[in-house]
């Protein structure tokens, strides 16, 4: 299984388009908002308008609060086949291209390839990983930014706050399967066993991260579909960035991408990988410099 998981790995993570320099702004050069929210998006068109409305209405109200708020969206369309693209860009129309971005991918790369393609584009000194879903309520970012804060001093200005479920474990165990909590305690054992030791909930999509972090974890992501919040961690723990867990509201969507028996079966083979793969030297952590 070593040699499988050495062999088959990429050396170094791909330097996409949106990674070079140039006009497109870019996570080498310096912030010049203050927050940057990144949506990755798969076949969004009905949930995405929720999403979006109540995100920018709490954005819109904080600038107009404190003028020296400044703030971008970057709606990821990872090669939807029905309109998504169409939905973000009418938030483009309304909110104009310097608050409302969209990017869009010619083939399905995956959450993690669409999350780091965002954050690789984004502007912000803080920067905001959100679900197209709306599972989290928005407003939750002031819970997620205090556990940021809390976290000071932030070393070479790292650092990274976790949106939480954990405490909603009971509840959504009473609403499952046997089946489906032994594969969720399955996942959070090898996540455990594995890779990250100190974080009960990775999988949430409602992660803040400081443009120095999301700049050392990204830039060393290979994981690209739904374990990817596992090796961001993982990264994240082999640097030593502060991480906090914060609980956050959170409610289940209808229309969720996630096959539970499949997808669970993907993620267990890629959190074996992570680990296999960075031990036995397949995978290697560089550090990156901002300008």
């Amino acid at each position: 299984i070593c040699a499988i998981a050495h062999v088959t790995a990429k050396t170094m993570p791909r330097q996409d388009a949106e990674c070079r320099k140039g006009s497109a702004p870019n996570i080498h050069d310096p912030a010049t908002r203050e927050l940057s929210v990144v949506v990755p998006s798969y076949n969004e068109e009905n949930r995405l308008p929720l999403m979006m409305d109540e995100a920018l209405d709490y954005l819109e109200k904080r600038q107009k609060q404190d003028p020296s708020f400044t703030y971008e969206v970057i709606v990821v369309n990872d090669g939807s086949k029905d309109q998504t693209a169409k939905v973000a860009k009418e938030y483009c129309k309304k909110y104009g291209s310097d608050k409302v971005r969209v990017i869009s991918l010619e083939k399905n790369r995956g959450k993690g390839g669409a999350v780091r393609t965002g954050v690789f584009s984004s502007r912000g000194k803080k920067i905001l990983m959100a679900d197209a879903d709306g599972a989290t309520k928005f407003a939750d970012i002031e819970k997620v930014e205090e556990g940021l804060k809390n976290l000071q001093p932030w070393p070479k200005g790292m650092a990274i706050s976790c949106g939480s479920r954990a405490h909603l474990e009971k509840d959504s165990i009473a609403k499952r399967s046997y089946f489906r909590t032994l594969l969720m305690y399955g996942f959070h054992f090898l996540v455990w066993f594995l890779c990250v030791k100190e974080i009960r909930d990775t999988q949430c999509g409602f992660k803040l991260l400081t443009r120095e972090a999301a700049l050392q974890t990204f830039s060393n992501l290979h994981i690209e579909r739904w374990a990817f919040d596992v090796e961001l961690l993982y990264i994240a723990q082999c640097l030593k960035i502060p991480v906090a867990e914060v609980a956050v509201n959170w409610t289940e969507i209808e229309g969720s991408k996630l096959v539970p028996f499949w997808s669970w079966l993907q993620m267990g083979r890629d959190l074996l990988f992570i680990r296999l793969r960075y031990m036995t030297g397949a995978w290697k952590l560089e550090a990156k410099k901002c300008n």
